[in-house]
């Protein structure tokens, strides 16, 4: 069974986005960081090369895959801003909806800067995204 690459590393969260080339991404970022630990009250920390994570949880699927992840995180892309939140699907339409400017995947929501998106939507999702996991795969 193949081993998931992306896990916590000792990597500093600050000197990774100190490194962040884009400086509106850079300032994004950090107040990403402020937000997110504020809103799970645990501590960002780097997962992989690229992902700022918060908190942790275990999976297990019914094919027998397993692993951990973080709760919530985000990765200041080149490109854009990547928010991994998880949501619940009944949940999920209305918070984008009110979200504003945005692209989104399965479990990832894409944003050009947080300016262009309503930071009391971020922080609801950010909540929602820990209460869904732990309630998926609670211990």
């Amino acid at each position: 069974m193949a081993e998931t690459k992306t896990r916590p590393t000792a990597v500093s969260v600050d000197e990774f986005i100190a490194a962040v080339e884009h400086p509106g991404r850079r300032e994004d970022a950090m107040a990403l960081v402020a937000l997110m630990e504020a809103e799970t009250g645990e501590k960002a920390t780097m997962w992989g090369s690229s992902i700022v994570g918060f908190g942790r949880y275990h999976y297990r699927y019914d094919s027998g895959h397993e692993g951990d992840a973080c709760l919530v995180g985000f990765s200041p892309r080149k490109a854009n801003l990547v928010l991994y939140v998880a949501a619940d699907e009944a949940r999920r339409a209305d918070m984008l909806a009110r979200l504003g400017k945005h692209k989104s995947g399965a479990g990832c929501v894409y944003v050009n800067r947080l300016s262009d998106v309503d930071e009391a939507v971020v922080r609801e999702m950010t909540r929602t995204s820990v209460e869904t996991l732990k309630a998926r795969y609670p211990g």
